[in-house]
């Protein structure tokens, strides 16, 4: 996984109606589309991802829990 942002701080999601999950601190891929952020993280023997409204992503970012590291 080729990441291009890394998480620093407390990044939650919720999947489906269930409880609130956290990502882990580390280095994760970020696939922007027009109104969300699809986040995966992992080894490549466990790879996990989720959609996140874009908002929320940009909020993340701007609270300096996700850092872009992309060029």
């Amino acid at each position: 996984m080729a990441a291009n942002a890394q998480v620093t701080g407390k990044v939650e999601y919720r999947a489906g109606d269930g409880p609130m999950l956290r990502i882990p601190e580390g280095p994760i891929e970020v696939e922007m589309a027009a109104d969300s952020a699809v986040l995966s993280w992992g080894d490549e023997g466990r790879i996990q991802s989720t959609a996140i409204p874009l908002l929320e992503y940009r909020r993340f970012v701007d609270e300096g829990m996700i850092i872009e590291t992309r060029g």
